[in-house]
């Protein structure tokens, strides 16, 4: 009898346990499914809120790093300053110039070429001599003025016609120290009859290699007609000697009516010209 109670014990305080610690239910389909969508919604829901905090943030941030650097002048980018260093040749040059004749200046001089500074023409000593390539040039350039880059110069480089000689001939590299460098026998080989313009220029660059990391402006002459050389022989002169022939001055051709007249008259050279000036003036006019 006392087993009897005893198992009839056991059984019944199985039967007080809650039934949740006896029994977990599988969750069902359904519900799995409606947690999943909600779990999407919220995600969906939560993310441009998450994307505009972020970029605000990071807008924020690089606002005030901005000021931080404008405030400091040390971190500051300064921008490239356009150069003011610039060549040019100081003179002008002799014309009427012809093929094979010396190119000189104006005071029938080797021609320089200098080194300046723009913002006052001043002679710049560089810090170590450089190399400086001298060119022709077509002289209708520059076409807007003063204002060109380098690769625009260097479109308007003319160079020898098919079959001729070099274009310009001598010594056409030059070395400037201390600003300035001479440009020593220099000749043209070609008239400048053949291009659109008919005229040239003499111009200097920088050579390749030279003064890297420095921008200097290129020079240039006035654009001038080069004339064959045959056509030297009936040059004028200025100003013109005592022995020249008459022809020499401006007005008479040589060969030409005026030319003729006088030779008539015994008036072969300037001096003869001027005798007849101061003794007779009528005549000379007649």
């Amino acid at each position: 009898m006392a087993a009897k109670r005893l198992l009839s014990n056991s059984f019944s305080d199985q039967a007080d346990e809650p039934k949740e610690k006896r029994t977990r239910p599988t969750p069902s389909l359904t519900s799995v499914i409606g947690e999943a969508v909600m779990d999407k919604c919220l995600s969906t829901a939560l993310e441009p809120i998450l994307r505009r905090v972020v970029h605000e943030e990071v807008e924020r941030s690089l606002r005030a790093r901005i000021r931080s650097f404008s405030r400091s002048p040390s971190l500051r980018i300064q921008a490239p300053q356009p150069s003011t260093l610039k060549l040019i040749f100081p003179k002008a040059l002799t014309v009427p110039i012809f093929t094979g004749g010396k190119i000189v200046d104006e005071e029938s001089n080797q021609l320089r070429v200098m080194l300046v500074d723009t913002r006052g023409n001043q002679t710049v000593l560089f810090p170590s001599p450089f190399k400086v390539d001298i060119v022709v040039l077509d002289g209708d350039f520059p076409l807007d003025g003063k204002n060109w880059s380098d690769e625009e110069f260097d479109r308007y480089i003319v160079k020898e016609r098919t079959g001729k000689r070099p274009l310009l001939a001598g010594e056409l590299v030059v070395t400037v120290r201390d600003g300035v460098g001479l440009i020593e026998n220099i000749e043209f080989t070609d008239n400048s009859s053949w291009i659109r313009s008919r005229k040239f220029r003499i111009g200097a660059k920088v050579a390749g290699g030279s003064c890297q990391g420095v921008r200097i402006r290129e020079a240039m002459t006035e654009a001038f007609v080069v004339k064959d050389h045959r056509g030297e022989l009936y040059k004028k002169h200025h100003p013109p000697t005592l022995g020249d022939e008459v022809w020499r001055l401006e007005k008479i051709g040589k060969d030409g009516v005026f030319h003729k007249r006088l030779a008539s008259e015994g008036v072969h050279t300037v001096q003869d010209f001027l005798k007849m000036w101061v003794v007779d003036h009528a005549k000379l006019r007649t």
